[in-house]
């Protein structure tokens, strides 16, 4: 009950809402580039995971990650994770500076791996 309590209140101030329409926007301009529809698939996880956070975690795929993937994830992070990575980072410094907002912070930092180094990395129920 309260993972759902939280994940409303993120939805509605902890920015789940705007977080997940640009993820998903980003996710929609990569399958249309179909090159890069692996960004696509990652960033639509992305976009899934920030809507709702509490109660789930990322991990790395059983089996690890070959080279392909490794490679994409250099590129990834080159054009877009360290930003999206500093961005969550920032937020969750500023959301932990209140006692209210210490949850929603904590939510950005856990999204900080998954936006950083997404290629190879799964979205779990902690249950």
């Amino acid at each position: 009950m309260l993972r759902f309590v939280l994940n409303v209140l993120w939805l509605i101030f902890g920015g789940g809402f705007v977080l997940f329409l640009g993820y998903a926007l980003a996710a929609v301009i990569c399958f249309v580039l179909v090159v890069t529809i692996p960004f696509a698939i990652a960033s639509w996880r992305l976009a899934v995971y920030s809507l709702w956070p509490f109660g789930r975690t990322v991990r790395a795929k059983p089996g690890g990650a070959g080279v392909v993937t490794g490679l994409a994830n250099i590129l990834w992070v080159v054009l877009a994770g360290w930003w999206l990575a500093l961005t969550h980072i920032t937020a969750g410094i500023g959301l932990c500076l209140s006692l209210i907002g210490i949850p929603f912070g904590i939510a950005h930092f856990k999204l900080v791996p998954a936006a950083f180094w997404p290629l190879g990395r799964e979205i779990v129920d902690l249950d």
